[in-house]
């Protein structure tokens, strides 16, 4: 009896952490791990570069922006992008952009980007929030020629397009540096 305890304690000791495992939750990621299809790798194939070449055909003006405006993005934004629960995406007033000691900076919303692709880019995918990607290219123009217009970068009357857009100049296209400096070699310093 004595020599059958010896092996059967060690035997259900080792059986606890396993029958605690059976009862776990299941994964919370189940996915990972699992290779992307080919679909899904196509449906993040659609990045849109400062040239705009990649741009759909479409377009859009300030006043159908307005209105995309209210009906899809004011909920978060706020009306005309002041005041919203998510950060102000306009300071100051259509023509008449906050231009104070902290412009450039990200709160001024889209005048920041270098590239006016970025805002098509970024709108396009992932807005509205609840629903990401799910305006039409011809919302997403109108979208960009609105927040565009508040923020004094183009004028009422101008039309977004996929050859309209890449031609904008943003206020903010010089104000970023490289990520590493370029020094001719007779200026490096020791250090780099």
């Amino acid at each position: 009896m004595s020599c059958s305890l010896k092996f059967l304690l060690p035997a259900m000791i080792a059986a606890i952490p396993l029958a605690v495992l059976a009862q776990s939750p299941p994964r919370a990621y189940p996915n990972v791990g699992t290779p992307l299809s080919e679909a899904d790798i196509q449906s993040f194939d659609r990045m849109i570069g400062p040239e705009g070449k990649e741009l759909p055909p479409g377009h859009g003006t300030v006043k159908e922006g307005a209105d995309v405006f209210a009906r899809r993005c004011e909920i978060c934004h706020g009306r005309n992008g002041e005041n919203g629960l998510i950060r102000s995406l306009v300071i100051g007033s259509p023509g008449k952009p906050y231009r104070g000691p902290f412009y450039g900076d990200e709160r001024n919303g889209p005048s920041y980007y270098p590239y006016p692709t970025i805002a098509w880019d970024y709108i396009n995918r992932a807005m509205p929030p609840s629903n990401p990607g799910s305006l039409a290219p011809n919302d997403v123009y109108a979208v960009v020629a609105f927040l565009f217009y508040w923020n004094g970068i183009i004028k009422e009357n101008d039309v977004m397009d996929e050859k309209s857009l890449p031609k904008v100049v943003m206020p903010n296209r010089n104000g970023f540096v490289p990520a590493v400096p370029v020094y001719p070699p007779e200026k490096k310093p020791s250090w780099f």
